[in-house]
């Protein structure tokens, strides 16, 4: 009779064939290879999806603050794409805060990259005015809870328009001076086809299309969803140029991070 060997208890089992792996090593070429493509996924992702944008300036106060920081839906809002024909897309309404390029050039810049963000306040075919500061579309006194009241101050320009011509005005672009008298019909200015009519919040603290005009639907980006971090800082800070400031503004946040950030803002949605 055969006898069976009887494994010790002690003694462990052999290793399953191809059981242990030996680790490789990522080569230099695998781990840049790897980095691409994380930054391709995100170049995608702040070039089609959305992207974050910085408040320079108080044009649209009190609905958004300098220093905030804010996350800018790309899809449903910007003009649709061929390439694209599955992404869902809707006109811009009357009312949207939204994203656009600056279609005009002022003061010799060239701002036709720049992105600013404004209420749509007319459509294509609106018939606007504004009187005493209110703003009147289709004869109808339109009030924006948002909007900075009108101040006792003299702003003929600001508060009473189109009844004095922009080329009047020192900020006023040479193109939409010269343009803007063809769009006026009875003290109305009418919004042509494929156009749109922005203005700040801060009505007498924005530069909008009273001074620069309409905005072509190409140029609409997107609309601002939430601020994800405010910040208080000044305009000033802002309008600052130079390694100098900037190391200093670095330096600033740093320091005053927990103090001067904005906490109630945080993840606030923009209406």
């Amino acid at each position: 009779m055969t006898k069976k060997k009887i494994r010790n208890a002690n003694e462990s089992a052999p290793a399953a064939s191809g059981s242990i792996e030996k680790r490789v090593e990522e080569t230099p070429f695998e781990a840049f290879a790897s980095i691409c493509a994380v930054l391709v996924v995100l170049l995608f992702i702040q070039t089609f999806i959305g992207q974050n944008m910085v408040i320079p300036s108080g044009s649209m106060e009190p609905t958004l603050l300098i220093g905030d920081h804010l996350v800018v839906d790309r899809t449903n809002m910007a003009a649709p794409a061929k390439w694209m024909p599955l992404v869902y897309h809707r006109p811009p309404h009357r009312g949207d805060v939204v994203v656009f390029i600056k279609p005009v050039l002022q003061s010799g810049i060239d701002t036709t990259d720049c992105c600013l963000v404004k209420r749509l306040i007319g459509v294509p075919g609106d018939h606007i005015h504004l009187q005493d500061g209110t703003v009147y579309i289709n004869g109808v006194a339109q009030h924006y809870s948002n909007a900075h009241p009108t101040v006792a101050d003299d702003y003929p320009f600001l508060d009473n328009f189109p009844s004095i011509p922009a080329a009047t005005q020192p900020d006023a672009a040479e193109q939409w001076a010269v343009a803007e008298p063809g769009y006026i019909h009875d003290g109305n200015l009418v919004v042509p086809p494929g156009m749109y009519f922005m203005m700040g919040d801060n009505r007498h603290n924005s530069l909008d299309s009273r001074y620069w005009g309409f905005v072509p639907r190409a140029n609409i980006v997107g609309r601002p969803m939430f601020n994800y971090w405010s910040f208080e800082t000044s305009e000033e800070q802002y309008n600052e140029r130079g390694i100098g400031p900037r190391i200093a503004s670095i330096g600033h946040i740093i320091l005053h991070f927990f103090t001067d950030t904005r906490w109630k803002r945080t993840l606030h949605v923009i209406r």
